[in-house]
């Protein structure tokens, strides 16, 4: 009874080791993906600010600008208000067609529009904004990107543009009224 007791506790130790192990590596790479991924970002008195240029607005009755907004709000909350995101509206800085260049470049630090506005860069980039009139659902789009091999020519289609860029799909818009143009 002793011997198995010794090894019970001995195998215990070992998953409690192995659990402070991944915890210290997982909080490690965390710290290491951070701070490779915003190297020009500066952090003035603990709080950094982002310039997100939208394709929306400015008007408040545009949804996807209130989207926007609400998104730089629920950024700040989560981050108990060290990150906020100046939220510019539709041609504050840019262009509409000019937003993924202005990311890539660094004239603004993100993006909130629909890649369907890099069509003059690459055309497959069509397909990952609004979807056709017939067909996918904005849902339905989501989930092929997510789950049915979609994320796979994203990420080729955004290669082909050579633009520095990460693209994360959130608030999937409905299809274009009156056709897919």
């Amino acid at each position: 009874m002793t011997k198995l007791k010794d090894e019970v506790t001995s195998l215990e130790s070992k998953k409690t080791s192995r659990r402070k192990f991944f915890k210290a590596a997982a909080a490690t790479g965390a710290v290491a993906a951070a701070s490779l991924a915003m190297p020009n970002i500066s952090v003035a008195q603990g709080t950094v600010t982002l310039k997100m240029q939208t394709a929306w607005g400015p008007a408040d009755a545009d949804p996807f600008f209130e989207m926007a907004k609400d998104y730089g709000k629920r950024v700040e909350q989560l981050s108990n208000g060290s990150l906020k995101i100046d939220v510019m509206a539709v041609n504050s800085v840019l262009k509409t067609a000019e937003i993924a260049d202005g990311v890539s470049t660094g004239v603004v630090d993100a993006g909130h529009s629909v890649t369907a506005y890099w069509y003059g860069k690459n055309a497959v980039s069509s397909l990952f904004g609004t979807g056709p009139s017939y067909g996918f659902s904005s849902q339905e789009l989501m989930g092929w990107i997510e789950y049915g091999g979609g994320r796979a020519l994203y990420d080729k289609t955004l290669a082909a543009t050579k633009l520095d860029v990460v693209g994360f799909f959130a608030m999937p818009m409905p299809a274009q009224p009156f056709g897919w143009f």
